[in-house]
């Protein structure tokens, strides 16, 4: 273990920021930045100050160029642990009750993909890059594929996973892997903006309506609409609901308290 810690974790406005620091590593992930991950986004979760979780990469390089395989995976010994912890990560991510948002700087690869993927929203820079490489390797991007076939077409993340070829930003953003791309020089401004937006919304009724989602979306269309009727009642009971609808009216921002 380092003196520096593989994750930084920040609360700045009402966003928690999760950075991996290893930029040196091109941001890979450690055993030790898997633990870490779980422990901020519990803090995360616990904070009621918190309405969003921003997760980014250190430096300009990379948001997250997979497993440190020199630390993460050994195949002399036993991977099985390292690769479950990242197994949950990908699902706490992707259940997380406050909305996320992954912003991408230079390459995002392999087990990079993945945290991206669980994100609610992606902001990449114009000139980032992206890949699932692990075929070059002789490995497979196993965890990656509970999630590619959620916000991809199959054929083209099949291209992607049995070629190992890389990704530019503008096919990434045509595929559907990131919601938007902008200049370097503004992705931070931008993210920024989106991650205030965000915080002004009710924290009870986006914890509520992504549960509900998560909830559906195996189910099939009839079970799946009568469920999200039951979860429309219970958003309507709450506090947030009532001031929301009487800030409609009259005609101002509402003050939301998440109950």
């Amino acid at each position: 273990m380092t003196d520096a810690p593989h994750l930084l974790y920040t609360v700045t406005d009402a966003a928690a920021c999760i950075t991996i620091n290893r930029e040196a590593r091109k941001n890979a992930l450690s055993p030790e930045a898997i633990a870490l991950f779980h422990d901020h986004l519990d803090a995360a979760e616990a904070d009621t100050s918190v309405r969003c979780v921003l997760i980014r990469g250190a430096g300009l390089r990379a948001f997250c160029t997979g497993a440190d395989l020199g630390s993460a995976i050994k195949t002399d010994g036993d991977a099985l642990p390292t690769a479950l912890a990242y197994a949950r990560l990908l699902h706490r991510l992707y259940s997380f009750p406050k909305p996320t948002v992954a912003m991408i700087r230079g390459y995002c690869l392999a087990g990079g993909m993945g945290l991206m993927l669980a994100c609610d929203m992606v902001l990449a820079d114009d000139k980032s890059r992206f890949g699932t490489p692990e075929v070059n390797v002789g490995l497979f991007p196993m965890m990656i594929g509970a999630l590619i076939f959620r916000n991809v077409p199959r054929k083209k993340a099949m291209e992607m996973i049995l070629t190992g070829r890389m990704i530019e930003a503008d096919e990434a953003l045509s595929m559907g892997l990131v919601t938007a791309l902008h200049p370097a020089e503004s992705l931070e401004t931008e993210t920024r903006d989106l991650l205030s937006l965000l915080a002004g919304k009710s924290p009870i009724g986006l914890r509520l309506g992504k549960e509900a989602f998560a909830s559906v979306e195996t189910l099939p269309f009839d079970k799946a609409v009568d469920s999200l009727a039951q979860a429309l009642t219970r958003v309507i009971a709450t506090q947030d609901a009532a001031e929301g609808l009487k800030a409609f009216m009259e005609k101002r921002t509402p003050e939301f308290t998440g109950t």
